[in-house]
């Protein structure tokens, strides 16, 4: 069923064109990731669709049958309510008789025997049986558990920024909706809430359409997504590897056009320079095409962000921890912890929020005092750390100022000068953006500006805490690959499965009490190593029954119908394919008519149906006629 359908939206702001002329349309089946750098106008796009925005210009139609739930990077919260009533919002009969039922609740606790009370909950617990609202009411709170969030009464005020972002989260995730908008719902996750968040969005029986960076979360939960860049979306049919192989493509054959156009026009502006008359019909059009042809070669290409800079020597003593201990209060964070930091040490930092792993960022960046042992860093150790906000920013300075107080000019790695100004064009920042104030940038563009600052400081020892946090794909990709070529060592807090793969040649696991159990290998070493670590009850080995070998012995034959149903699957699904195939042209040509569009996609979702019972069957039968083969 299609839910939404987006023609021709324009959003601009200011003179910067966020999106021009883009259409998309969302099925009940899609679980798309949207993609883009930071600042193309993502989150503009989530709130236009879920109609917290408008849009320029354009069109939005939706269902009549849509029940849309969104969840923003910085979602509102009432301070003086709990757990419960915070994700119990909405005006929804079901969600309101939830919201009175737990207040209710909450108030008898504090007022027992109240006589209104008592009879106003045996009415609300009525009207739970009768919405059958005690099952949400326990998945709820299974999900706040799931999600780290174990004192369901606690008062939101009493929470951290983290906490707060998971109740918003679980109570996105709870309301009843057919569409799921999410924008960055993996921030502030460790790994196990990110991997129930993956199982629970996989078999949510909603359409979901997301912002995320966590390339490992976008691989297992999408089946679509949409790039948006420079102003244009891209719609790819997949999950991420998908997406990359069909992006590339794309990219291979607008080089290929754009090359051929710039031959054209060459050759178009020799004829221009010999001065031909421009009075008659064809000269005057193939004039005007010339000009058209000028301007599509000006298309903004799609911009490359690259950070290649020179750092200052590192001696041969970095970083020694010697039995390290620090608590706060009676929790122990970090117990008698002894390493040595080499060079290329790509060290991983693990563990469940609260643990402690910023806590040693902050002690080995001088940021906070430890109890006893030694932290001992080198002469010569320059540390360049990227903390989890960015508070140190100037809000109120010009952007090419920030830069320009790190250096009018930089050395890059091959001993070459480049400017504060181009160094901000390879991070992404047009002419227009560096002569804004800082305070103008999305947080996303913010979190690259305070990437550079760290990055031209002449460090040669890097601490990053969640730098995958509010940082876009293309970011992290070209951060990862700095990192590849960074002459020392780098320790980064991540809960981003991905980037520790990428990144880490060796992992510190906080499992808690002080605990930090060191592993050599990347994330996925370090979850084999704890998988075979984990003890597994053996299932106990079939016994056989006496008697059994005639049932053994019997050979196995097609019966009447499934000999003519092997014969004919092959031809079905063939021909279910090519339908499915028509009512894609159909839904092309048909893109505007919402009504028509509707009907094309419901017939299209049977057609896939069909489709995979036939493909399910057709395995079915193949498996058994191998099994014929073999008694031969």
């Amino acid at each position: 069923m299609l839910l939404l359908s987006a023609t021709d939206l324009c959003k601009t702001h200011g003179l910067k064109i966020i999106f021009d002329h883009i259409s998309l349309h969302i099925d009940s089946g899609d679980k798309i990731g949207l993609l883009g750098v930071n600042g193309t106008g993502k989150s503009t796009l989530l709130r236009i669709l879920s109609g917290l925005a408008q849009a320029d210009e354009g069109e939005i139609q939706t269902s009549n049958q849509l029940v849309l739930e969104y969840l923003p990077q910085h979602p509102d919260f009432d301070e003086d309510a709990t757990v419960l009533q915070q994700i119990f919002r909405g005006e929804s009969p079901f969600m309101k008789v939830l919201r009175n039922y737990e207040q209710t609740l909450d108030a008898l606790e504090r007022y027992p025997g109240d006589q209104q009370l008592t009879q106003q909950l045996l009415d609300l617990s009525a009207q739970m049986d009768a919405q059958n609202a005690w099952q949400l009411e326990s998945e709820a709170k299974a999900i706040l558990n799931k999600l780290g969030i174990h004192d369901v009464s606690a008062k939101v005020q009493t929470l951290s920024g983290g906490q707060r972002k998971r109740i918003a989260l679980a109570g996105a995730l709870i309301r009843p909706c057919n569409l799921l908008i999410l924008d960055e719902p993996t921030n502030h996750l460790d790994h196990e809430a990110i991997e129930f968040l993956e199982q629970h969005l996989k078999n949510k029986n909603c359409a979901l359409l997301m912002v995320t960076h966590d390339r490992y979360f976008l691989d297992r939960v999408t089946n679509r997504i949409l790039e948006l860049s420079n102003g244009k979306l891209y719609a790819y049919e997949g999950n991420y590897e998908t997406f990359l192989e069909l992006k590339t493509q794309r990219e291979e054959e607008q080089q290929r056009i754009q090359e051929k156009a710039q031959a054209l026009y060459k050759q178009e502006l020799a004829w221009m320079r010999k001065g031909v008359e421009a009075r008659r019909t064809k000269q005057k059009a193939r004039i005007e095409r010339f000009y058209q042809l000028e301007d599509s070669l000006t298309v903004q290409q799609e911009d490359k962000l690259e950070i290649s800079l020179q750092h200052s020597r590192l001696g041969k003593k970095i970083i020694e921890l010697d039995h390290l201990h620090k608590t706060f209060g009676d929790k122990v964070c970090i117990d008698d912890l002894t390493y040595t930091v080499v060079r290329d040490d790509r060290i991983g930092i693990i563990g469940n929020n609260g643990l402690g792993k910023s806590t040693l960022l902050n002690i080995i960046g001088k940021q906070l005092p430890y109890d006893s042992g030694s932290v001992i860093l080198g002469d010569t150790v320059r540390i360049g750390y990227y903390t989890q906000d960015n508070n140190d920013l100037p809000l109120d300075m010009r952007v090419i100022d920030y830069v320009r107080e790190k250096g009018e000019y930089i050395h890059s790695s091959d001993g070459s000068l480049i400017s504060a100004a181009r160094m901000l064009e390879r991070f992404l920042f047009s002419g227009a953006q560096q002569h804004a104030f800082i305070h103008q940038l999305s947080g996303g563009e913010k979190r690259r500006l305070y990437l550079l600052g760290v990055l031209m400081d002449d460090v040669n020892v890097l601490l990053l805490d969640e730098p995958t946090n509010d940082l876009d794909i293309q970011t992290l990709q070209i951060l990862e690959d700095f990192i590849d070529h960074f002459n020392g060592p780098v320790l980064a807090v991540s809960h981003d499965r991905y980037f520790l793969d990428r990144i880490a040649r060796r992992i510190f696991a906080f499992e808690g009490n002080g605990v930090v159990d060191i592993y050599t290998g990347n994330y996925s070493d370090y979850a084999e190593k704890k998988q075979q670590a984990e003890p597994t009850e053996a299932a106990p080995a079939p016994k056989e029954k006496k008697g059994d070998t005639r049932q053994r012995t019997q050979k196995i034959k097609f019966t009447y119908q499934e000999a003519k149903e092997y014969d004919t699957i092959e031809n079905d699904i063939a021909a279910l394919e090519t339908q499915i195939q028509q009512c894609d042209l159909d839904m092309a040509a048909n893109s505007t008519d919402f009504a028509k569009l509707n009907e094309l996609n419901q017939q299209k979702e049977r057609l896939e149906q069909q489709l995979s019972e036939k493909m399910e069957r057709w395995e079915y039968l193949m498996n058994k006629a191998e099994q014929i083969a073999q008694q031969k």
